[in-house]
């Protein structure tokens, strides 16, 4: 048996078919055989969100925060599986960045931000994310979309608040926002 190690800009620089094998191989080796062969335990049924529809149910979950970094965790880089399809997001990575006491907390969440998104689309026929072992599993569109939709909302809070005492750190979903002047209220 011989064994290598890549970085992970050697994997980034490699040529499609090459992330794909790899993919393949961590995910067969991580026991997501299904995910491995492209083709996830429900794939029909993991919805690609529009902005819209992502915008409606971030307005329905807004007064939860914990429920709210959980959506925006979902918009970070994840592994790409099923030929760039899905974006996997370990529960234990979503729970550490957001601070919860443990992977129940985290999959209350997203209980929570699957239940807004079937009541925006009317329709319980597709979910907004899946779970397999330790990953969660978003439709690539789906992450994409949560991306541009805390960028846009950065950028709004960049463009609306006033430049002498406002201070924003945070250039990735899910990261914290500080904001040092208490009188622009609670950060997004």
């Amino acid at each position: 048996m011989t064994g290598i190690t890549l970085s992970s800009e050697q994997i980034r620089g490699a040529p499609p078919e090459v992330r794909r094998w790899i993919e393949h191989e961590v995910a067969t080796s991580l026991g997501f055989q299904g995910l491995a062969t492209g083709s996830p335990r429900h794939p029909a049924q993991l919805a690609g969100c529009s902005p819209e529809e992502l915008a409606a149910v971030l307005a329905r979950i807004q007064g939860a925060f914990p429920v709210v970094n959980v959506f925006f965790e979902l918009g970070r880089k994840g592994a790409s599986f099923a030929q760039d399809r899905l974006q996997g997001h370990r529960l234990s990575d979503i729970q550490h960045h957001t601070r919860l006491q443990g992977p129940e907390q985290v999959i209350a969440c997203l209980d929570l931000i699957d239940e807004s998104f079937h009541r925006v689309r009317g329709s319980n026929d597709a979910s907004l994310y899946g779970i397999e072992g330790d990953y969660c599993f978003v439709a690539m569109e789906t992450q994409q979309n949560i991306r541009r939709l805390w960028l846009e909302l950065i950028d709004r809070r960049e463009t609306d608040a006033p430049r002498s005492d406002t201070v924003m750190e945070a250039r990735e979903p899910g990261a914290a926002i500080s904001i040092p002047s208490a009188s622009h209220g609670p950060p997004m």
